[in-house]
């Protein structure tokens, strides 16, 4: 990456300063929808088709990184995992199955009723909380790793919730990001196709000059000290009706980035 691009991507990481992350008719426009969270064929259809490929993704990055065994059922037990944005609890649940300890949060208190609500039912402990990444971080709370999925693109400022969300890892930890490419092919699947052609989701849902390129989310990153492993695109197959992991990022990508754990020096 070249200085100028690298200048380049770190702007377009920088929103102008706000109040705070949260943009108030986004969380308007999930919280509408908030009794859908978890019906397959619903308005957050998408998300369960292509969940089972993420959480496959977030689980082998995890077992890699705390060295465990991904075929265990219970392979993330006695790690911390936050998800930022968790709307109805689709990525909180599984992975709390899986042994973790698991805080959802979600500015949307529609929203984290609705996790709570099915997580019970389900006899499951989660704990939901609705709040802002940035209000969690002024805690001084760390997690294992920090999960923060389709959300970015929808944020009112991109620098704070970067900031906001490296902070919350641990030294030693790791940070999943899930977004969109800002590139041609993106308008033409995820506005055009996903929003008025194949009507997926609702119009409007995504604004395509909000979506980041993975050097801009890199950089933006970097600025906090994380340091990306991993970047991985996530495609979608018609006749097969589901999604698989790709190389090609120009449209959904996974980011897998860690914080460096604190040198230790000899006595």
């Amino acid at each position: 990456m070249t200085n100028s691009t690298a200048t380049e991507d770190r702007n377009h990481a920088e929103t102008t300063p706000s109040d705070g992350t949260i943009d108030p008719e986004e969380v308007a426009r999930f919280s509408a929808m908030a009794a859908e969270w978890w019906d397959p064929e619903g308005k957050f259809r998408p998300l369960h088709k292509f969940n089972p490929v993420r959480l496959g993704y977030i689980r082998d990055q995890l077992c890699r990184k705390f060295n465990r065994d991904r075929q265990s059922m219970t392979a993330l037990d006695g790690l911390t995992i936050l998800d930022i944005g968790c709307g109805g609890g689709l990525v909180a649940e599984p992975l709390a199955r899986m042994g973790a300890t698991v805080t959802g949060l979600d500015a949307s208190a529609k929203n984290i009723g609705t996790a709570a609500t099915h997580a019970d039912e389900g006899g499951l402990t989660i704990d939901y909380r609705a709040t802002t990444a940035e209000a969690l971080a002024a805690e001084g709370v760390q997690f294992d790793a920090v999960l923060s999925l389709e959300v970015i693109e929808h944020v009112a400022d991109v620098a704070l919730f970067l900031e906001s969300c490296s902070s919350l890892v641990r030294p030693g930890g790791a940070l999943i990001l899930a977004t969109l490419n800002r590139t041609a092919k993106s308008f033409v699947f995820a506005i055009v196709g996903a929003e008025y052609v194949m009507r997926w989701l609702p119009r409007g849902t995504h604004q395509w000059e909000k979506f980041l390129r993975p050097s801009e989310l890199t950089a933006g990153l970097e600025t906090h000290g994380m340091e990306v492993r991993d970047l991985t695109g996530l495609s979608y197959s018609p006749l097969q009706d589901e999604w698989h992991l790709t190389r090609d990022l120009s449209v959904n990508y996974m980011l897998y980035s860690e914080k460096p754990a604190p040198c230790r020096h000899p006595d």
